[in-house]
């Protein structure tokens, strides 16, 4: 025991450092269990979407969402969902919701007021649209200047 407290004394630094990372981390696994919506992959996304009647929600800006999203889904801002403005989307109270944003970091606050505004089942697509590119999942395509859609060979 004598060793520990040794090894303490002398590397201060080292010490707070391996606490901190600790907490951090502790913090991180109790957030995670504790949060109002649960993160799924791409797999786990599509069967939601396939099986479940998932809907996709893409929070991110229009001209991102022309540019390439997940078939079907529907393109709710932040500030749409932050104002409880959610049109097409509050038909799908019962479904599986599956936001998706292009890295995964955003989506965790829209996830949590689409949680608090009534929506049973709130996941997010981890890593968000890079982590569906990298599956090889397919995307939708808006054609330039007729603002169709079409499917990505």
């Amino acid at each position: 025991m004598q060793e520990y407290i040794d090894f303490v004394s002398n590397n201060m630094i080292l010490t707070l450092v391996w606490v901190g990372l600790a907490a951090a981390l502790l913090m991180s696994l109790i957030k995670q269990k504790t949060a109002a919506y649960k993160v799924v992959g791409p797999n786990d996304a599509a069967i939601l979407n396939n099986r479940e009647n998932g809907v996709f929600v893409d929070i991110r800006s229009h001209d991102e969402f022309r540019a390439g999203h997940i078939t079907g889904a529907l393109n709710v801002l932040p500030s749409e969902i932050k104002s409880q403005s959610f049109g097409e989307l509050e038909k799908h109270k019962n479904d599986p919701i599956i936001v998706v944003c292009k890295t995964g970091q955003t989506a965790t606050d829209s996830a949590n007021q689409l949680a608090k505004a009534g929506f049973e089942s709130v996941y997010i697509l981890k890593d968000g649209l890079t982590s569906w590119n990298d599956a090889k999942m397919p995307l939708v395509r808006a054609k330039s200047g007729k603002g169709k859609s079409k499917k990505k060979k």
